[in-house]
């Protein structure tokens, strides 16, 4: 199974010029909990999700309207390609713990966006006597990678005096 076969083919994105206010009504209507952040060149350069954006607005006092998308959205970005295999996009979801991802041609211009819930409304338990092409337990180990806390590391404790 590829991305292409699952994404979603119509997403919305934004530009860095794009205020929070207007991406805040942009995910509104698209009912949608991330919008890539697409430059002059046409190429997505990173993402902005409803909580970088609840975050911008509680951590400064400034109006949403006061406040592009270039002063919060993050430029760290992690995309897949329509023809890459669904398990390579779940793996790079899980290494990122991100439950969302852009799809980008070889260009690096928006074609879609790759959510956890389109794997798992396309992931299945199979046909008898057939691997299914994506199993619930795929899923299932993706999920919990990606909800899986990162913790600081614990130093060990010494041994208690005897």
């Amino acid at each position: 199974m590829r991305v292409g076969d699952v994404m979603m083919r119509t997403p919305a994105s934004c530009s860095p010029k794009t205020n929070l206010g207007a991406a805040v009504e942009i995910l509104w209507t698209r009912n949608c909990g991330i919008l890539p952040v697409v430059g002059a060149e046409g190429r997505v350069i990173g993402v902005i999700t409803d909580r970088d954006i609840c975050i911008a607005l509680a951590t400064r006092n400034q109006m949403a309207g006061e406040i592009d998308v270039s002063q919060v959205f993050s430029g760290r970005l992690i995309a897949c390609r329509p023809e890459d295999d669904i398990r390579v996009a779940l793996a790079a979801m899980g290494n990122s713990k991100v439950r969302r991802l852009p799809v980008v041609d070889v260009e690096g211009k928006l074609v879609g966006i790759l959510s956890m819930d389109d794997v798992v409304l396309h992931a299945n338990a199979g046909v008898m006597g057939r691997a299914p092409e994506l199993s619930h337990d795929e899923v299932m180990e993706a999920l919990k990678q990606v909800y899986r806390p990162n913790l600081p590391e614990m130093a060990p404790r010494a041994a208690a005096a005897a």
